[in-house]
């Protein structure tokens, strides 16, 4: 931990959770969509619901979907920028249970990509996504982050681990989650450095493998 991680991100602020950290869910779950969303419905709870309106909360949100970074100085614009470029949003209040009290849940839809994204700002601009179409995921945002959907077949985390290490891409951490033996599988892997992108073509052809996302850093 460094001396910034003490005093907190740069940021247009008031607050480095419900505000740096809210913009950096939102732009994750951007980067995830895989292209510019055209709605997005935000469902905001805990403290996100009951207090993010005076800490920008909403601005952060829509910014981050738009794109933005949370040391923007956009931000503050963010919903006429939204309406200018076509984005339709909308706000709900939402219990989502025994989860962090910043925790958001958004549903993006694109022209071909819909996605269900729910993910925690934790405190002083750190965040994580943990739930990503129902699968149990986590995409931190401070490491490049790959992130496959596909069939549950055994070997499968074997050979996209054998493609990283023949890039020397060395893994981080890695999470894997299913929701029923058989069916569909969704693993992250935060990693040093992005797989080439050969490398990432070759993984995006294989018959098993359904979805693929490549998340930088933000």
């Amino acid at each position: 931990m460094g001396l910034l991680d003490m005093i907190g991100p740069v940021m247009v602020g008031p607050s480095s959770s419900h505000t740096a950290g809210a913009c950096r869910l939102a732009l994750l779950a951007r980067h995830l969509l895989g292209e510019k969303p055209k709605r997005v419905e935000f469902g905001l709870h805990g403290s996100f619901a009951k207090t993010g309106a005076g800490h920008g909360t909403h601005l952060a949100l829509v910014a981050g979907v738009l794109g933005l970074s949370p040391d923007d100085e956009r931000l503050k614009e963010s919903l006429a920028l939204a309406e200018r470029e076509g984005l339709e949003v909308a706000f709900k209040e939402v219990e989502l249970g025994d989860v962090h009290p910043n925790t958001v849940r958004m549903v993006l839809e694109g022209e071909k990509e819909h996605l269900t994204v729910t993910g925690s700002s934790l405190g002083g601009g750190l965040v994580r996504i943990f739930d990503l179409e129902g699968f149990e995921v986590r995409i931190t945002g401070q490491a490049p982050t790959l992130v496959v959907k596909n069939v549950d077949t055994p070997g499968v985390v074997a050979r996209v681990a054998r493609i990283l290490a023949d890039d020397e891409v060395n893994i981080a951490h890695l999470t894997v989650s299913r929701k029923k033996r058989g069916g569909e599988a969704m693993m992250s892997l935060e990693v040093d450095r992005p797989l080439s992108e050969i490398p990432l073509l070759y993984l995006q052809s294989l018959s098993y493998i359904l979805w693929v996302r490549q998340l930088p850093p933000v």
